[in-house]
This record gives C-alpha cells, sequence and structure tokens, in this order.
C-alpha cells in the first residue's frame, strides 16, 4: 500500500472536492480511501508513505492531444524554413522532419515526450504520430516505450496521401494492427495502452482514402483526426471534393460519432457544427499552437452554448497542461474582446472532458481522486499566501501554478517520479541515447554533422 499525505487534496470529486488535511491511500493500481489524513492513518498500518510537504495533492493531468514525433525538434532550425502561412510550415517544417523519422528516432521522440510530461504532472497522454521514413512498427515502438516509463497513453498514426499511395497503405495497417492489438490487450486486462485510427486534415485525405479507414477500422475504435486547423481544408472541400464542407465528408464516410475526436475546428460553418453536435463527435483544442501556427481562435464559446464536448490538448507546442489552461483563457478573451467569458468552459475542459475522455478510452475512472478510481495521482508545490479552499481552487491553478511546480507523479499506483528525481528510470542514459538520435535526424535535416 502507499499514502500520499501531508497536503491539501484536490479531488474533482463534487461530492468530496478539497480536504485542507488529506492524504489518498492507493493499493495496486487503484486508489481506496481519500480523506483527513488522521482517519487513513488506521488504514495504510505499512504502507509506504509519500510527503507532500505541505503541498498540493491531485488528480494527474490529461492531455488530449499531443504529438510525439515533433520530440525532436527542440532548438531545431532547418535550412530554409521560413515558412509565411500554415501549409508552408507543414512543408517546409514538420513533413519534412517526420519524413526523416526512422523507428529509433520515433522512440528517441516518445522518450522526450514522456519523460516531459511525467515531470509536468500528466498522467495520459493522447498521441497522434506521423513518421513517413518508417511507418510499420510505429506505434508498437512508441507502446514500448510508454510502457517501459508508464504514461498512460492512446496512440495512433496519422493516415495521409501526402507520400503516395504506398505510404497511405502502410500508414492504415499500422493504425489497424494496433488496434486490433489494444483491443486484445483490454480484454487480457491492459489499462494503460489505448489506440485510435489517427487521419491528418481532409486537405490529404481523399475519399478512397476515407473509405479504407473506415473499412480497416471495422468499428475497433474511434477516430482521431485534424479538421480545419488552416483554411486549407475549407479550400481543398469546397474546389475539389463536391463543394461540401469538411464535416460533411467526414460524416458521408463514416467517420464521426461518439468515439472520435477532431483536432482544432477552427474554421467550421454552423451548419458544421450542428453535424458535430448531433453525431456525438467530440472536439479538442489546442490554444498555444493555433496562436503559434497563426491559424485563427476556434470558437470555443460556441461549440459549448451548442452543447459540443471539447477537450484540451497541446499539439506538443508544450507539454504543460496548466499552461495552456491560461493561454486558453487570454486567446478566448482577446477574439470574444470580453474580460468575463471562457472561465467556466477553461476547467471543464481540462478538468471535466479530459478525464472524460480518457475513462471512457482507458476503462478506468481517471481524473478524479476517490475509491476505485485509477491511481494516478500527482503533488505539486504551492503554498498559498492567500485564502485556499473548494471556492477558489480553480483561481489558485490558473494563476499559481503550472506545470513546473510538479514534485512527484503517481501513474498507476507506481511512484515514477518523486521529490524531482525520476524513480526506476534512467534518465542520464536515456536522454545521452536520445541525443545522439536528435544529432542524426538534425544532420539528414541539414546535410550537416552536429
Amino acid at each position: 500500500m502507499l499514502l500520499v499525505g501531508n497536503g491539501r487534496v484536490i479531488t474533482r470529486d463534487p461530492e468530496n472536492p478539497y480536504i485542507q488535511n488529506g492524504a489518498v491511500l492507493i493499493e495496486g493500481d487503484s486508489i481506496v480511501a481519500v480523506g483527513p489524513e488522521a482517519d487513513l492513518k488506521a488504514q495504510a498500518i505499512g504502507a509506504s508513505y509519500v510527503d507532500a510537504k505541505g503541498g498540493v495533492i491531485m488528480p494527474g493531468l490529461v492531455n488530449c492531444h499531443t504529438h510525439i514525433y515533433s520530440g525532436l525538434a527542440r532548438g531545431l532550425a532547418i535550412k530554409g524554413c521560413n515558412p509565411t502561412n500554415f501549409l508552408e510550415n507543414l512543408e517546409q517544417q514538420w513533413w519534412k522532419i517526420d519524413d526523416n523519422l526512422t523507428l529509433d528516432g520515433t522512440r528517441a521522440s516518445a522518450y522526450a515526450t514522456i519523460l516531459d510530461s511525467i515531470r509536468d504532472g500528466v498522467t495520459t497522454i493522447f498521441d497522434h504520430h506521423a513518421s513517413f521514413c518508417e511507418i510499420p512498427g510505429s506505434l508498437f515502438a512508441i507502446k514500448d516505450v510508454a510502457e517501459e516509463c508508464g504514461i498512460r497513453s492512446c496512440l495512433c498514426y496519422e493516415v495521409s496521401d501526402r507520400r503516395g499511395a504506398q505510404k497511405r497503405d502502410e500508414s492504415i495497417k499500422e493504425n489497424a494492427d494496433f488496434a486490433k492489438w489494444a483491443a486484445d490487450a483490454r480484454k487480457d486486462g491492459n489499462h494503460m495502452v489505448a489506440a485510435m485510427f489517427g487521419g491528418h486534415a481532409t486537405f490529404t485525405l481523399s475519399d478512397e482514402t476515407m473509405d479504407m479507414m473506415a473499412e480497416a477500422n471495422n468499428g475497433l475504435t474511434g477516430f482521431h483526426i485534424h479538421v480545419c486547423e488552416g483554411m486549407n481544408d475549407v479550400w481543398d472541400s469546397r474546389r475539389n471534393r463536391g463543394g461540401i464542407s469538411p464535416i460533411e465528408r467526414l460524416l458521408q464516410h463514416d467517420l464521426l460519432g461518439p468515439d472520435t475526436m477532431l483536432g482544432h475546428c477552427i474554421h467550421v460553418t454552423p451548419a458544421e457544427m450542428d453535424i458535430i453536435k448531433e453525431s456525438g463527435t467530440w472536439l479538442v483544442n489546442n490554444p498555444e499552437s493555433n496562436m503559434g501556427n497563426a491559424v485563427g481562435c476556434a470558437p470555443v464559446l460556441e461549440f459549448f452554448r451548442r452543447g459540443i464536448p471539447v477537450c484540451m490538448g497541446t499539439d506538443a507546442y508544450t507539454h504543460d497542461m496548466l499552461e495552456s489552461l491560461k493561454v486558453f483563457l487570454i486567446i478566448q478573451r482577446h477574439n470574444a474582446a470580453m474580460p468575463n467569458v471562457g472561465w467556466c468552459e477553461d476547467m471543464a475542459m481540462l478538468f471535466d472532458n479530459n478525464p472524460k475522455m480518457a475513462t471512457k478510452y482507458f476503462g478506468r475512472t481517471v481524473g478524479k481522486l476517490l475509491a476505485g478510481a485509477a491511481a494516478d495521482v500527482i503533488v505539486m508545490d504551492y503554498k498559498p499566501f492567500t485564502p485556499f479552499s473548494d471556492e477558489n481552487i480553480d483561481g489558485h491553478m490558473l494563476f499559481g501554478m503550472m506545470g513546473k511546480n510538479c514534485r512527484t507523479t503517481i501513474i498507476d499506483g507506481k511512484v515514477l517520479y518523486k521529490d524531482r528525481e525520476f524513480v526506476g528510470i534512467d534518465e542520464e542514459r536515456i536522454n545521452a541515447w536520445t541525443m545522439e538520435q536528435s544529432k542524426k535526424l538534425w544532420g539528414t535535416l541539414n546535410e550537416r554533422e552536429y
């Protein structure tokens, strides 16, 4: 057994939201009790103890959209890369990276992303991968790294026509093979790895390819697709796909539904929102990435008004979900020119909808500290200098905390990161090997040695 105590406990359980001097008792991969530490000590005889040192004990965070393939890009400058629009950014940077990403490069990218996520208190990721240099086995390579490091992960591969029929077919097969593996693993009780069926953006997906995706998936899982991130999707659908919208195309090819999650959706119309709502499809917003790519501000406030469920992701712009929480509020208020909007939607995305999506895909209650839930717990260094209670938790989250406040991360009942040091993970060895792989990738991209 494991007792996490000596801290303020934020549960995200409406029946018991906050405990001033609280603790969480863990047995195996599950939480068995949450309450005042004095009450739990009688049940925790012989348990190991994690001291929160007066900090905040809370559920691990969920990132509903990231890209492991960008893991080796930090500090990289590709010769000749000077994009003036979103498509040029894809062509000059991201597609060049994934065109040259080997299986070892994929593994190194996974290590970089996952270790940073754990440091920032992220215990679950939904990844959307691309490595057109070596596609077969890429999701299984990421899965192996995720299992080694201990993070909860839902994976998919980015199907696209952009590199021809052979690469498209390999991408579809990788998704299908991994989805079948994940379904079998779930039957055997694996709640740490899940699968979605990935697609790039609709402007790189032909009608034939969409039909092939639906057939290969055969109802195994939901789809994870970029939609209307830039205007490329809109123009392509209107000019080249029969004059219909991107969302209509997805509907026609049976790619929508309550298990599907669409990324970005910045340039969708009210009619498309109606389709999204009626089909039960989920959306995921990535505020910092959208700003960085200069593609616009997604109408998330309108999505909520219409009852469309929206999650929060980072698109790998950061691995810090609390950073994204801050930026979402800023961009929505700036866009609306109103300083009193976005708060409720912001909190609902990260602390309600993200856990719901994770709970759907992993078959465990995620994102809450209560008996029976998955034992994904983090400890944040945070000693408030203003009143702190269940009435203002979110205000302290928004204005007082960042991912770097995380001092301890527990996933599936295992202490992976304690007092800012990894446990059972040889970080120095991993970083050295990852550095070798990044130098190889950078050298290939710029035709020089590093």
